[in-house]
């Protein structure tokens, strides 16, 4: 494979910035510096950038996008819907991450990521996307009961005994849901603002347990999963996890 292929499938480099980067001097095989743009490599050649040995293995891939409405939490749609694969617009997406050295660019596409969980069409905020099966698996699992906290506006005014009922639980689908956390946070112009959290995932079910105690939902956006926050990600856009973040979710 010729040396500027090999950056390009392997570090996320175009053609010609991978033919840049050699003649800068910056690409190591076997650790002898190369400059020839007509160099071949083999697949048990060493390959480094910058001194740091680029691998050849599928790199797992966790990104945590700001999700917006109109947009469903699938990576095809039968409907002909735009899906959140769709807001992860860059070809390739770099970290910004010291430790990965800016290895970690990858082809999005080719990384067949997927959505960790889901969330509404017409609902906001965190999700989480990764090529990581175990992962994915472990963090969408039941068991887990991980916190996923919630910022909801809705028609009128909501009292405390409402409040009250949604904190001990209600019952969907003839199954009580586990206690949430929940306090509102304003009341304005006809219209309240309330943080909840939940530590299940059954469909719908922020909209549906305002909806058992009397109360529409107007606007629904994700803020937390766990410890990861939505911070000031722009909305639409997307980041790589940090690799504490990483850790932190293999460890729940």
């Amino acid at each position: 494979m010729r040396l500027n292929k090999f950056l390009a499938s392997f570090a996320g480099y175009s053609r010609r910035d991978a033919d840049e980067v050699i003649k800068q001097g910056r690409v190591s095989v076997n650790g002898e510096v190369v400059a020839n743009l007509a160099t071949f490599v083999k697949e048990k050649d060493e390959v480094s950038l910058d001194g740091a040995i680029i691998s050849t293995k599928a790199k797992n891939v966790y990104l945590l996008l700001h999700k917006i409405k109109g947009y469903v939490t699938t990576t095809e749609d039968d409907k002909g819907r735009k899906t959140v694969l769709d807001l992860v617009k860059e070809p390739l997406i770099t970290c910004a991450c010291n430790k990965c050295k800016g290895l970690t660019a990858v082809d999005i596409k080719s990384a067949r990521i997927y959505p960790i969980g889901r969330l509404d069409y017409d609902t906001e905020g965190l999700l989480l996307l990764t090529n990581d099966g175990d992962l994915s698996y472990r963090l969408t699992h039941p068991s887990l009961e991980i916190p996923k906290t919630y910022i909801a506006k809705l028609e009128g005014e909501i009292v405390e005994s409402q409040l009250a009922t949604l904190r001990k639980g209600v019952a969907l689908d003839g199954v009580k849901t586990k206690p949430a956390k929940v306090k509102l946070l304003e009341f304005r112009d006809g219209v309240s603002r309330v943080q909840i959290t939940i530590t299940e995932g059954k469909n719908r079910q922020v909209k549906r347990m305002f909806e058992e105690v009397g109360k529409k939902v107007v606007y629904l956006k994700r803020i937390q999963i766990g410890q990861l926050k939505l911070g000031s990600l722009t909305r639409g856009h997307s980041r790589f996890l940090t690799h504490g973040e990483i850790e932190y979710l293999k460890k729940l």
